[in-house]
């Protein structure tokens, strides 16, 4: 990657940018403010000072003029006075320009102050401040035995800062420096973290997902850091779900294809009884039921996951699907010999009947199949006023709670030493039917106790 084209370049290009275009601002607003406020202060403070030097010097005739006025120059002024015969001098540091009205002395010598610094040319704050021309000056008028004079007057900023213009020269200089090693080093703190995450993604890539980025940040960059952490665990769950997924798949489906491969071999044997023949075939059919059924939750799984499935919406009665529920499985509930007991409101859902049906069935044939002989089943199905609530309890064999987290999981079976049949789906689906309908599930179970599922869809 070309130098330019990083981030590092580019941050410090930005910043610099910012740095140049804030100060043109800044110069901008300062110069406003000057030309409407600080310039006009500025010549009255000085018109006032010029103001006290002449009343000082026609307060004390008998002084030496030209002794007085070098005095003033050396302490800090540039001074132009001319009489009314034209008879003029300067005093202190030349002026850059000396060229001025001859009216405007007139002007000043016949008593008018002269404006000069506030009405001086429109421009820069800093050239027309520091400009040292006699018009950036201010006049007025005094006598001085008996003669009429006009004097102008100016800072002279020269002698005044010249050594403040070094210190302010080498005071911004350093500041300059030390501004870019902080953008320097405020780039490398801000791309250091971004170059941990382009490596991690890099091993992502990979397939590794062991990767973790260690930033004791509280920033926006470690906000992202913690979500990259978080988002490679759940790729490594992921991956190693999928990886799950696909050996409970083979083995789901390899296990019924070779009961019907083998039974399907015994078929052809010339001595089988009826009886026998009746007998296997009756496995390959319950074998080929059980692919079925698989096949069909695996498709209904991947629809949801995928947002696939096209909603029925209309209106469905629960009730009325739980009692059909229910008396599918009467045979299972008598040879059990469960009571069910029911608390059903009339609720109606909008919804696709297909997803819900598979939702009491699920629901149902596992409150059966798990449950004890002689036990009890009790459902409820609730209108409250924001939710319909759903709860399905059974006095069953009940779940460990060190199963409980991972119950929802596809293919998770707490069964497998007790031999009960299932493919280990139903309540992933039942899961996911809930989430599709923005609805929340709940499970409480305890060993040798039960089990009670809880669902509420909204209204």
């Amino acid at each position: 990657m070309k130098f330019y084209s990083t981030l590092y370049f580019k941050y410090i290009v930005v910043t610099l940018a910012i740095m140049f275009f804030s100060g043109i601002l800044a110069l901008l607003a300062t110069n406003a403010y000057y030309h409407r406020v600080i310039k006009e202060q500025n010549d009255a403070k000085n018109i006032a000072i010029v103001q006290d030097m002449t009343q000082y010097i026609m307060e004390n005739e008998p002084l030496n003029l030209e002794a007085y006025l070098q005095t003033l120059a050396n302490v800090g002024y540039q001074l132009y006075v001319v009489n009314a015969q034209g008879q003029d001098a300067f005093y202190g540091s030349d002026f850059r320009l000396k060229e001025l009205d001859d009216s405007v002395k007139k002007a000043v010598i016949e008593g008018q102050i002269y404006h000069g610094m506030r009405d001086y040319p429109r421009q820069l704050f800093i050239t027309g401040f520091f400009a040292n021309d006699l018009t950036n000056s201010v006049g007025v008028p005094f006598t001085y035995k008996g003669e009429k004079y006009a004097l102008f007057a100016r800072p002279d900023i020269r002698l005044l800062f010249n050594e403040m213009h070094v210190v302010l020269g080498n005071m911004m200089l350093i500041s300059l420096i030390i501004s870019l090693i902080a953008i320097l080093l405020a780039a490398w703190y801000l791309v250091k973290p971004i170059r941990a995450l382009t490596v991690a993604t890099k091993q992502v890539a990979r397939e590794n997902y062991d990767v973790e980025i260690e930033i004791a940040r509280t920033d926006e960059l470690g906000l992202l850091a913690k979500s990259f952490n978080k988002m490679t665990q759940d790729l490594k769950q992921q991956d190693e779900t999928r990886k799950s997924f696909i050996r409970n798949v083979s083995h789901d489906f390899q296990t019924p294809l070779q009961n019907i491969n083998g039974y399907a071999n015994l078929l052809k044997g010339k001595e089988l009884t009826n009886e026998n023949r009746l007998h296997y075939a009756g496995i390959i059919e319950a074998e080929t039921s059980r692919l079925s059924n698989l096949t069909k939750q695996l498709l209904l799984l991947n629809s949801l996951d995928q947002l696939a499935y096209k909603k029925s919406e209309k209106a469905i009665n629960i009730t009325e699907q739980i009692e059909r529920a229910i008396t599918k499985s009467q045979w299972m509930i008598e040879q059990k010999e469960l009571a069910v007991w029911l608390q059903l409101d009339e609720v109606i859902f909008e919804g696709d009947e297909t997803l819900l049906e598979n939702v009491w069935e699920n629901l149902i044939s596992n409150a059966i199949k798990y449950n004890r002989k002689g036990g009890e089943i009790t459902i409820k199905a609730l209108n409250e006023q924001s939710a319909i609530t759903i709860e399905i309890s059974d006095t069953g064999i009940g779940i460990g709670q060190e199963h409980l987290p991972h119950i929802f999981q596809r293919f998770y079976r707490v069964d497998e030493a007790r031999q009960t049949k299932g493919t280990g789906l139903g309540l992933a689906i039942v899961q996911e039917v809930v989430h599709f309908y923005n609805g929340q599930i709940e499970i409480n179970s305890k060993e040798n106790k039960g089990t009670t599922i809880l669902i509420k869809l909204p209204k």
